[in-house]
């Protein structure tokens, strides 16, 4: 908004004082002159268009380690938006750190720990409390959703570098240190993946010798599926954007914040730029004229690598932004990642249009997960048939499983799709942990549901798992022992998914928090739950509460012992 100008004075009735005039100062909102110059030269030579406002928030967050409502306000005004439009957007996110008039600052170092299923199992409780009780004055500790590195649990955040395998030590050091910065792990650059073969198929494609159908072709004899999670067969995605008529625009799914879920930030990690390859072969089938890389806060080494290496991409080809997430796990919904683009709260839009349709400004968007696009090169040079090749127990494909919690050797596991968890533990995980026993598993990370250990030889694959009550997703398993309480993980994923209700619809908002309460319960009222989630999945606007209640429908399904037994004593 602009500069509040003077107001005019207005006398009014006082009871029992007559007339008296108001004070000479003006109404509304005042802007810090100091606020407001600092805001300016922060934003410098910088857009400021409407869609920018989260990128801004950022710089904030990043130079004075917090967001003051002088800033906030100044920004409102050097944006030319309103107060409460900005204020909504930066409340909204995690991850900016929002100081309203009269509260105190925030102490300079933030360090988080992570609370989500893997990390709690391996300890996270106890490093978050012996954190609070060592750390100083000059340091804040808070709990932190999922960040995605559940293979290295117990995980903390030290400014923005990750600890893994977190002791009290070992961050309490980093944070002397001053060790707070991102470790850009090493990674195959742009001159080695070229003289590899890379992006030979992208220059292949933009010359005219292969043609838009073969690649088209290839991904659909591959029956290549969106691995993000909703599993929508690529190809027909392709096609469906280029049947709507121009300018079209591509967005790139990188906010993986699935509790279990960490493949595309190993990717990114590794080789980025088959990524990179893949998505601009998308965006020329599609004729993208722009396109934005959404990518979750949580991965600033991947963050820095993808600055980087698309600096080294030679001049031609669509535009690419990329753009940082703030800390809000909706996002991964397609819709609410265009609402995070367009520098807005992360709310699900309702669907019809579909993002195919009315995307990103309004415009047809094509929008796919990273892991999806890392696969279009190998697939389009070896052919449909070299993926449809692979697989077991009647499944066909690779699957990127994200494995973590009690096994000897967790991490990003690249298999045929439809091996079973039993293949998936013994073959390439070497096994269970040292002195723990498989129990249970969760085949989909947080959302994809619980089952028992006694339901080893299900095909992990799209399609294989509904029945039971579960899916598949993003290929998120997490194992749990003899050691692990199954009602409490239960317990920790529906706490999670309270957390991160974007608060739009009823049902979720308030079905999370009440189902978390019920569970909280040494006995659980089975029949109430049961009614709460079957509202959630008929009501809630988007997967988020729809899929919620997967968990502890599961455990009511699946695992009887952690009832009739207590419960028969009471």
């Amino acid at each position: 908004m602009a500069h509040v100008e003077q107001q005019k004075v207005h006398p009014f009735e006082h009871p029992g004082e007559g007339k008296r005039r108001t004070k000479p100062t003006p109404k509304g909102r005042q802007i810090d002159p100091r606020a407001s110059g600092e805001i300016e030269e922060l934003l410098a030579g910088k857009s400021h268009r409407r869609d920018m406002l989260i990128e801004h928030l950022h710089l904030i967050q990043d130079k004075w380690g917090q967001i003051s409502a002088a800033h906030l306000a100044a920004l409102a005004d050097e944006m030319k938006l309103s107060f409460p439009e900005v204020f909504e957007v930066a409340t909204f996110y995690a991850h900016f750190d929002v100081v309203k008039e009269g509260e105190p600052d925030i102490p300079p170092l933030t360090i988080r720990v992570c609370d989500s299923l893997t990390c709690a199992m391996l300890g996270a409780d106890t490093l978050m409390k012996e954190l609070q009780n060592k750390a100083g004055p000059e340091v804040r500790v808070v709990r932190a959703p999922c960040v995605g590195r559940c293979d290295h649990a117990p995980v903390a955040e030290v400014g923005h570098n990750f600890i893994d395998e977190a002791t009290p030590a070992k961050v309490l050091a980093a944070a002397d240190e001053g060790d707070t910065h991102a470790h850009v792990p090493d990674y195959i650059e742009y001159d080695s993946y070229v003289a590899q073969g890379g992006y030979a198929l992208l220059n292949s494609l933009r010359s005219g010798q292969t043609s838009k159908e073969d690649i088209l072709k290839a991904l659909d004899g591959a029956s290549l599926r969106g691995l993000g999670g909703a599993g929508f067969p690529t190809g027909r995605k392709w096609r469906a954007v280029m049947g709507e008529p121009g300018p079209r625009l591509m967005a790139v799914n990188g906010d993986e914040g699935e509790p279990g879920t960490f493949k595309d930030r190993f990717y990114l990690e590794t080789d980025p730029h088959r990524f990179l390859e893949g998505m601009l072969i998308g965006a020329h089938i599609v004729d993208a004229g722009e396109v934005y890389i959404y990518l979750r806060d949580e991965y600033p080494a991947s963050r820095e690598i993808l600055a980087r290496e698309i600096a080294k991409l030679p001049p031609g080809g669509p535009t690419l932004h990329l753009r940082r997430g703030a800390g809000a796990y909706i996002c991964g919904e397609e819709s609410s990642l265009l609402e995070s683009i367009e520098g807005k709260r992360g709310l699900p839009r309702h669907k019809p249009p579909y993002p195919f349709q009315v995307g990103l400004f309004g415009l047809p968007t094509l929008i796919n997960n990273v892991e999806t696009l890392w696969w279009v090169r190998d697939i389009v040079q070896k052919g449909g048939d070299w993926w449809q090749s692979h697989g077991r127990n009647e499944r066909h494909g690779l699957r990127s499983y994200s494995v973590s919690g009690r096994v000897k050797n967790p991490g990003v596991k690249l298999a045929p799709a439809g091996v079973t968890i039993k293949e998936l533990i013994e073959e390439f995980c070497d096994g269970m942990a040292d002195g723990h026993q498989f129990r249970a598993y969760l085949p989909g990370g947080a959302s994809g549901g619980i089952l028992p250990a006694s339901m080893n030889d299900i095909p992990l694959d799209f399609g294989t798992l509904e029945k039971y009550g579960c899916f598949i997703g993003s290929a998120a398993v997490v194992v749990l022992s003899d050691k692990d309480d199954i009602k409490g993980a239960a317990l920790n994923l529906m706490k999670f998914f309270e957390d991160e209700s974007c608060g739009q619809c009823t049902p979720c908002r308030i079905g999370t928090q009440k189902a978390a309460a019920l569970m909280e319960s040494h006995v659980w009222n089975r029949d109430l739950l049961m009614e709460l989630s079957q509202t959630m999945r008929d009501a809630s606007i988007c997967g988020l509460g729809q899929a919620a209640s997967n968990p502890l429908t599961s455990v009511i399904r699946y695992f009887p012992d952690e009832f009739a037994p207590r419960e028969a004593a009471e």
